[in-house]
């Protein structure tokens, strides 16, 4: 039998390297700072690739790798690894979730002192052979004022220490239950605008997604509290780089400290760079000795398990599950993922509760694999590409959000079938799924509790409108006008001439002025875009 090989192409610890290599199960080749063209005529050769943040798994390398079936990557995010061509290839993607919390939550807050007492900046002057005591006139961390924008692991290690050192701690994260912040002992603001004038350091643990890019831009900064201080080890693009310059140098931002950057490395002409009033270090969140450890080791044992014994750990795109159980709940998978991400986009940000049930033969499968997918789906609205099934449930928890399973013997229409709900105070939104015919196709059968038909892939148009004859044709008629087509439509009312929806499963997304004149006929209530 022929030993799999492994290529580690770039900077893993020594005792990664050996785990990975065990008792000479797997051929390991450590090759680092390889071009794409060098890398790609290599390839071939490899079973599982280990790469960092350095080495791009581009499309173009995946594609080469007519041998690969894994891809390790040391550390939390995938950015560097094209995870759909790695799906559409059958390439598991895996990564360590968590190997580095500690060690980014302690930079981040020893940026934070660097900003509050120049450290940086004092240090060069007294190395320079000069002695400038009233330049570097810093201020205290005790009773100041720490927004945490995103409170999850790493937000969560960065108030612990905060408070530590006498500071009123505030944060803000969208998806993030009041009882969960009491619990952390934060104060959680709901609305970001109320952020900006109570801060005194604003340090920022979000994912990104579109949602946070930009999210400290030149409006944000002007109604900051004159003299803020801000810390970015999160990712690159939430801030605007263009406006945290004028900000520094208008002295509205008393100083900045970047960790992170919309372009990495930084180009030539990067002129955050000139500036007294900042503090920039190269992505060293999680440059620790322990964190290159944990990682190099994690992802060693994940990769042994997945090519030695088919077991998946930590995959970004795929359940972490035995071959076995995968193959009987693969196509459940599939459908508690799409349902997932159709509530979310139904729901509100902050929610208490998630309730999956399980009905007919759908309660004979194991549910965890199941309801880590809808967990998944659900909450990359929320946390970004991050989210996958091995922290899907640590990340609702970490939120507040409660996670119930129901077996359910209801008798319906269906032989099995799968329900999410999600609560949200007093309001409820939710969506049914379940197989149709011999090729197990995937549908909508329920939104809202209304009966419904639609396939769950695409763009979803759903209208609640007041039943009345014409409508349809008028909505028709409203979508050739704009040159969208509908490829299916379902129609629920609760009775004649009463509430009704209307689910179009629509072959590109309504513009906004389709939307906005949809919503001007007086029977139309709403209009929701689902993408899926």
């Amino acid at each position: 039998m022929e030993i799999p090989k492994v290529l580690v192409a770039d900077p893993v610890s020594e005792s990664g390297v050996n785990e990975l290599r065990g008792n000479g199960e797997l051929d390991v080749t450590v090759k680092t700072g390889l071009k794409e063209d060098a890398l790609i005529e290599i390839i071939p050769q490899f079973s599982a690739l280990v790469v960092r943040s350095q080495t791009k798994a581009t499309a173009k390398l995946i594609e080469a790798a007519t041998n690969l079936k894994v891809i390790g990557r040391a550390g939390v995010g995938v950015d560097n690894v094209d995870v759909e061509a790695a799906t559409k290839r059958g390439i598991i993607v895996m990564n360590t979730p968590g190997g580095n919390t500690i060690s980014t939550a302690e930079h981040a807050f020893s940026l934070l002192v660097s900003l509050a007492r120049h450290i940086p900046q004092a240090h060069a002057t007294v190395k320079a052979g000069k002695w400038d005591r009233k330049s570097f006139e810093g201020v205290e961390l005790y009773n100041k004022t720490l927004a945490i924008l995103g409170m999850g692991r790493i937000g969560t290690e960065v108030a612990r220490r905060a408070m530590a050192f006498g500071m009123r701690v505030i944060a803000y994260d969208p998806y993030l239950s009041q009882t969960r912040a009491r619990s952390l002992q934060v104060e959680l603001i709901e609305d970001l605008a109320e952020i900006w004038p109570r801060a005194d350091f604003i340090t920022l643990h979000m994912p990104a997604t579109p949602e946070t890019h930009h999210m400290i831009d030149a409006a944000a900064i002007a109604k900051m509290k004159k003299g803020v201080r801000i810390v970015n080890c999160a990712r690159g693009g939430l801030i605007d780089e263009a406006a945290l310059l004028d900000a520094l140098k208008s002295k509205q931002v008393a100083a900045a400290a970047l960790d992170v950057y919309e372009t990495e490395p930084p180009p030539a002409d990067f002129a955050l760079r000139d500036l007294p009033n900042i503090v920039l270090t190269p992505h060293l969140g999680a440059s620790t000795a322990e964190a290159q450890e944990s990682v190099g080791i994690e992802i060693a044992q994940a990769i042994r398990a997945a090519l030695l014994e088919g077991e998946i750990r930590n995959a970004v795109n795929m359940p972490s599950i035995d071959a076995k159980t995968f193959a009987v709940v693969k196509p459940y998978l599939a459908l508690g993922d799409k349902l997932g991400r159709f509530v979310a986009q139904l729901a509100p940000n902050r929610n208490d509760r998630i309730v999956i049930t399980y009905g007919g033969k759908a309660n004979e499968l194991p549910t965890d694999a199941i309801t880590r997918a809808v967990l998944t789906g659900f909450l990359k609205h929320a946390g970004g590409e991050e989210v996958n099934s091995v922290n899907a449930r640590s990340k609702a928890a970490s939120l507040g959000l409660e996670v119930e399973e129901i077996k359910s013997s209801e008798q319906t229409d269906f032989n099995e079938w799968l329900h999410v709900a999600v609560f949200s105070g007093d309001s409820k939104v939710s969506v049914g799924g379940t197989f149709f015919g011999a090729k197990n196709e995937p549908r909508i059968v329920r939104v809202n509790s209304r009966m419904v038909e639609a396939t769950p892939s695409g763009v979803i148009l759903l209208l609640e409108n007041r039943d009345r004859p014409g409508i349809v044709g008028l909505v028709g008629s409203m979508m050739g006008d704009h040159k969208v087509n509908i490829a299916g439509m379902s129609l629920s009312r609760d009775t004649i001439g009463g509430e009704a929806l209307t689910v179009l499963n629509l072959d590109t997304r309504p513009q906004p002025e389709l939307l906005e004149k949809l919503l001007a006929v007086e029977d139309i209530h709403t209009a929701r875009v689902v993408q899926l």
